[in-house]
């Protein structure tokens, strides 16, 4: 039976929305920068391979670039964003503006990742550019009141050497912002399991994991970033769905692989536009989210990159809204998961979750004279 709230849903305006506070668990920063301050940190640096000179035209050029159904082209354009992220000034500044952009956006809290190693072309060293990231997330968390964590990612296509180095440097800022480590980059090819001293590093020393898996590559990207990884959340997962038998739109069995993420609330940070963009879902309408939400899975929205998708945590609501049916009810149980299943201490998630996504629900609720929410029991979406 359905249970949305037709007056609620018919509120889900990009206004309202905007206003609804929100949790973003998956974030480049080296893909969520603004076309004018790309263009102005290649002009500081002497940078001049940018494509175009106008900030409307640029960032219609990343967009149109990343949208072309594949995960190696939808990367192409980082080259450039990264050759202006070079100094301590751009990084700094970058991460600033990261978090002021989510504030505006209505998000409470935030993950932002990136590869510390492509920022160090200029001479700026690793402790230089965690420094710089971790400086301008501070100044914008102060200035803007949102909470933030950092994630040291490793790249796939690097050796296990130099992924073993990235998670020592994000275990030496554990206690300075960074909560977790990450692998990313094209999966086929590239197994996460080839990684794996890296993360045995990391979970010795009780730190957080999260991997991209599941994207450009199926079920298997996903068991090894589990099981040879100790992933504790997956990056977009969407090709879990290959895991999950489907008989003329009802699910008939779901393997083993989709049962243990489920009953192990294993979160899956998904980027429904950038999903489609890279190819690792077909279409919006064909997107796994709904089923994977209606059996219970541990699903979050995210943007993955603001810049190269053309996208805000507002307009991912929207969508998710729009497409699959979902209401006020249903995003505030979205932002939920979302705290939930972040890397920051739990009192800190409780906190934000009661102070920050609850409590301000309701206000909205009162607001608008809308009755309260539905209560699902104790079942942990």
């Amino acid at each position: 039976m359905d249970q949305r709230d037709p007056a609620s849903a018919a509120l889900l305006t990009p206004d309202f929305v905007r206003r609804l506070p929100k949790v973003t668990l998956h974030e480049h920063l080296d893909g969520s920068l603004r076309p004018a301050t790309v263009l102005e940190l290649a002009r500081d640096a002497g940078y001049e391979g940018l494509p175009e000179s106008d900030p409307a035209a640029l960032g219609a050029w990343f967009q149109r670039g990343a949208n072309r159904g594949s995960l190696a082209l939808y990367l192409e354009g980082f080259a450039h964003t990264i050759a202006v992220l070079q100094s301590d000034e751009a990084l700094e500044r970058a991460a600033y503006e990261w978090i002021e952009d989510q504030a505006k956006d209505g998000v409470v809290y935030g993950e932002v990742r990136f590869a510390p190693r492509f920022h160090t072309q200029e001479g700026l060293g690793l402790d230089g550019v965690m420094g710089a990231v971790l400086r301008g997330l501070k100044r914008g968390s102060k200035d803007f009141d949102v909470g933030f964590g950092l994630i040291v990612c490793a790249m796939r296509n690097e050796s296990p050497e130099e992924s073993v180095k990235m998670a020592e440097l994000a275990l030496g800022y554990r206690d300075q912002g960074c909560v977790a480590f990450d692998l990313a980059g094209e999966e086929a090819g590239h197994p996460a399991a080839e990684h794996e001293e890296a993360f045995r590093l990391a979970k010795r020393e009780n730190f957080a994991i999260t991997i991209h898996a599941g994207e450009s590559f199926g079920p298997a990207s996903i068991w090894q970033a589990l099981q040879y990884c100790g992933a504790h959340r997956i990056g977009h997962g969407v090709r879990l769905i290959e895991d999950i038998v489907r008989h003329k739109g009802e699910v008939v069995k779901v393997g083993r692989l989709a049962q243990y993420v489920l009953d192990h609330r294993i979160p899956l940070e998904i980027c429904l536009s950038s999903n489609v963009q890279t190819g690792a879902s077909s279409s919006l309408a064909e997107h796994p989210f709904p089923i994977l939400r209606a059996l219970g899975f541990r699903v979050t929205l995210n943007t993955d990159n603001r810049l190269m998708s053309a996208t805000t945590m507002t307009d991912e609501y929207l969508l998710a809204a729009r497409t699959f049916g979902l209401d006020l009810d249903d995003l505030e149980t979205i932002s939920i998961n979302g705290m939930k299943s972040a890397f920051a201490h739990y009192d800190e998630r409780c906190r934000f979750i009661f102070e920050r996504l609850k409590a301000p629900f309701a206000e909205l609720r009162r607001e608008l004279g809308l009755p309260a929410r539905r209560v699902y029991g104790h079942v942990d979406r």
